[in-house]
């Protein structure tokens, strides 16, 4: 039965730059890269071609050595000219000169009749082939799913509460019968229900409401009401030994034609956010593209370029590339000043969730869009316990005594204090509002590490 939740706890980042539902032509990149560190979990990447080598969409590029048969595969086709190695030759990146004329490796292909015969492990067999499976996630850690595994449930999360976040309802429109085989092709790997969540201050998109073989679940309230944690806590909560799927919902569709037209195509309407940001809107690109032909569509010099949104993106440089997991580009201003006693100083134009720094912000209302840099305010230091965390975290756990049970590495407090049910997204609002400056999404990082391993 569908449920209605409404969230209280969170906070609502409003900054300048939002995308408008508009797409925006601009000249495809020439390169393309795929990077094992998206990949939480994959710790030793096997690359599997060499510079110089030619490889198609679907090709595969690497494999994690202790899972063979789950295939990391090109997001385009054309030659491969770089493998990127840091310390210890750690695989960084696999870059692809891309053709001006996409050619993809070509897998089987199903009507919608036939999704309903296939069997559970011909399915999984063409995803862990294609590249497909990656888009699988796991709950606890984070991780890419194990096939040999029947999560309980899966969940999809078709709005995003995050600073500038892309409309899915726009992302995805005329993909509708993508997305239904995408959802055929996911019931066959749970006896459990697929729970999809929708915004419920908006109105019910046709895409979503029509989708068949689902629990479509109404989710309101401020960020993070849009992570799909928030709504397994709420809905299916995970308990120690339980294991709950999840899908982003451009996934899903990128499942579903990889059935029905036997293609594994990564493109996608990707948001371009950010006050930096002359002309917003979306723009179609190929996973993994490079950032630098949007350059003409920036302001100034000095910018902080984001894969993602401003809470959990990663900066990348003018030069980097589109995560894989990430729909969303966000441009604003390095941060690189220091202010005396600017922290104390009334002001209009600084956001802060906290009303003793920012008191004068609350005047304007909700509805005022703020500008933000990538300054901090502040530098690290000693923890301080505000209870701030417990504020902002709409889930029945104690964000302040987790982060400090993982400081201690105690394995059984963390388990207690809910470690299986967070991952850093859920967690980087308390990043967010922490007068510490401390790195809590790293420090829940770690901590998953420490349960998985121990």
């Amino acid at each position: 039965m569908s449920q209605t939740i409404k969230l209280k706890k969170g906070f609502d980042i409003n900054l300048a730059g939002k995308a408008e539902k508009k797409t925006i032509e601009v000249p495809q990149p020439d390169t393309y890269a795929l990077k094992p560190t998206d990949f939480n979990g994959l710790s030793r990447p096997k690359v599997v071609v060499k510079e110089g080598d030619n490889v198609k969409a679907g090709s595969a590029l690497f494999f994690e050595r202790n899972v063979e048969d789950i295939l990391y595969t090109s997001p385009v086709s054309g030659e491969v000219v770089e493998i990127k190695r840091g310390e210890k030759r750690k695989v960084l990146e696999v870059k692809i000169l891309a053709d001006k004329k996409i050619e993809f490796e070509n897998f089987k292909k199903y009507t919608a009749s036939d999704i309903s015969n296939l069997s559970k492990e011909d399915a999984i067999g063409q995803l862990k082939q294609s590249g497909g499976w990656t888009n699988i996630i796991q709950r606890p850690y984070g991780c890419i799913a194990n096939p040999a595994d029947t999560p309980k449930s899966i969940f999809i999360s078709a709005f995003d509460t995050s600073p500038l976040a892309p409309d899915y309802d726009y992302v995805l429109s005329g993909q509708e019968q993508y997305f239904q085989a995408g959802i055929d092709i996911l019931k066959k790997f749970t006896s459990g229900t697929i729970h999809v969540s929708i915004d419920g201050k908006a109105e019910v998109s046709q895409l979503f409401s029509q989708t068949k073989d689902i629990q479509l679940n109404k989710i309101s309230g401020p960020h993070p009401a849009g992570n799909v944690g928030v709504q397994i806590h709420h809905i299916d909560p995970i308990a120690k030994g339980d294991i709950v799927w999840t899908v982003n919902p451009v996934g899903v569709a990128m499942i579903g034609k990889l059935f029905l037209e036997g293609v594994y195509d990564t493109s996608r309407l990707v948001a371009v956010t950010g006050s930096r940001v002359k002309e917003r809107g979306y723009v179609k690109m190929y996973g993994g593209a490079c950032f630098n032909k949007l350059a003409e569509n920036v302001e100034g010099t000095d910018n902080r370029y984001i894969s993602g949104n401003v809470l959990t993106g990663e900066g990348i440089g003018s030069n980097g590339y589109l995560g894989f997991y990430h729909n969303q580009i966000t441009v604003i201003p390095e941060g690189k000043y220091e202010e005396f006693f600017g922290w104390i100083l009334p002001s209009t134009n600084k956001l802060s969730y906290h009303k003793a720094f920012g008191m004068l912000t609350f005047l304007n209302g909700k509805e005022k869009e703020f500008e933000v840099d990538t300054n901090t305010h502040g530098e690290e230091r000693n923890f301080v316990v505000t209870g701030t965390f417990e504020e902002v975290m709409p889930m029945d756990i104690l964000p302040t005594y987790l982060f400090k049970a993982i400081l201690a590495e105690d394995y059984d407090d963390m388990e207690a204090l809910g470690i299986y049910e967070v991952i850093e997204e859920d967690v980087a609002l308390c990043e967010f509002v922490d007068v510490s400056k401390n790195p809590i999404q790293e420090i829940l990082r770690e901590g998953i590490d420490l349960i998985k391993e121990g």
